[in-house]
């Protein structure tokens, strides 16, 4: 692989990269607490929403749907930015829509069913226009939530709980044929599989192992999983933490690979550019974003590459 190319910096924790069909890339500084747009290496901020925007998604309206997790306590160590424990001044999670013309925000949930929503992270769209979304939830000195993965309605209609509990669930993607569905945890360094037998439905109801899927096989060794991304052909990229870098996980069993990039934490990739063979990369202590030439081209998604 090639060295990464910078093409920003100063962003305050970047995370949720979308390469718009213009050349711009979109990202959430979870930090500054906004969805914010890169062009030419600068930086313009889209809609100033507070909390800690995470995951974003552009979605059948065109509208950029964002998991906001409702903030951090922040930790800077020497010119880096860590996050840290549920924060004093929490604003509650939610799943937000903002217009990328006038930021203007709509709150579509913060509740599924009573249950607060404690702290979304990442989403996926499928071919219908509904969403897969994760929430990872906060943690505290002596505790942290117990969460699973949701999916929604972009007309703020319809939210139900899919798969519970989870490990601090994180990244999530779906199969080039939208049959399966994946999950990254973070505590545990896995990536798990769920068959699914319709939009926004896991394929049975019975579940064979504390978690209902198929564990992806991963590599050896002490690392976090973060967000990901899926490759045209089905390989999961997800974003690995401790050992910065992307870590290529195959759906039918083929060893793994790692790329490493100059940031221990590596949160978020995506994918664009011609024929979407150009990997974006997140960066997020140093305050990054990159790209890089990718092998294998991404995966078109719902609503932005078709």
């Amino acid at each position: 692989m090639s060295e990464p190319t910078v093409l920003a910096e100063g962003l305050r924790f970047p995370e949720g990269p979308i390469a718009m069909n213009d050349g711009s890339v979109i990202v959430v500084e979870i930090e500054r607490g906004t969805l914010s747009r890169v062009v030419d290496g600068g930086i313009e901020v889209i809609a100033d929403l507070g909390g800690g925007p995470n995951g974003a998604a552009i979605g059948p309206d065109g509208r950029c749907y964002v998991c906001n997790n409702g903030g951090f306590q922040w930790i800077e160590v020497r010119d880096r930015l860590f996050p840290g424990e549920e924060p004093g001044n929490y604003s509650s999670g939610r799943i937000e829509a903002v217009d990328l013309d006038n930021g203007h925000v709509d709150v579509l949930y913060t509740h599924c069913k009573g249950q607060p929503l404690r702290g979304p992270n990442d989403i996926v769209f499928d071919k219908t226009g509904g969403f897969w979304f994760t929430d990872h939830g906060k943690t505290r000195a002596r505790e942290r939530d117990r969460t699973g993965v949701f999916y929604a309605h972009a007309d703020g209609s319809c939210i139900r709980e899919a798969i519970f509990p989870m490990e601090g669930p994180n990244g999530i993607g779906l199969s080039p044929d939208e049959d399966e569905l994946y999950v990254a945890e973070t505590p545990t360094g896995r990536v798990w599989a769920f068959e699914l037998s319709a939009p926004g439905q896991l394929k049975g109801e019975r579940r064979d192992r504390p978690d209902g899927g198929r564990l992806l096989s991963g590599r050896i060794g002490y690392f976090l999983f973060d967000s990901l991304a899926v490759d045209v052909e089905g390989n999961v990229c997800v974003a690995t933490i401790i050992d910065g870098g992307i870590t290529i996980l195959s759906p039918t069993g083929s060893a793994p690979k790692h790329v490493p990039m100059p940031d221990v934490l590596t949160t978020n990739i995506c994918f664009g550019g011609d024929a979407l063979q150009t990997a974006f990369v997140t960066l997020s202590s140093t305050g990054k974003l990159v790209s890089l030439p990718w092998e294998t081209p991404g995966l078109p998604l719902n609503f932005l590459n078709t």
